[in-house]
């Protein structure tokens, strides 16, 4: 966008310089700007119309890439739940 407005800001300077001496623009009239205009509006035209008959499916493959995988790989699992008896008791003490 910066470079736009530069491109603007430019366009203006010269153009009040050259009123300033009275120069006429070698600037190509304004009806052949307005059909520029056109030609510009015109290429947006297709890739809209298209983006509205057939949506993209990039929602559904960026969900199946990025989300479902996990960052760090496979999420470590819970073990088997154990009873009361197949857990070693750290209190008794052989000996």
């Amino acid at each position: 966008m910066k470079p736009y407005v530069l491109s603007l800001a430019l366009g203006l300077l010269v153009g009040v310089i050259y009123a300033l001496f009275q120069v006429r623009s070698p600037a190509p009239p304004v009806i052949a700007l307005v059909g520029l205009l056109g030609i510009l509006l015109g290429e947006q035209i297709p890739p809209l119309i298209k983006s509205w008959v057939k949506p993209d499916a990039v929602a559904t493959s960026w969900l199946n890439h990025q989300v479902k995988p996990h960052v760090f790989g496979e999420l470590p699992k819970c073990l088997p739940a154990q009873t009361a008896a197949e857990t070693p008791n750290k209190e008794t003490r052989h000996g």
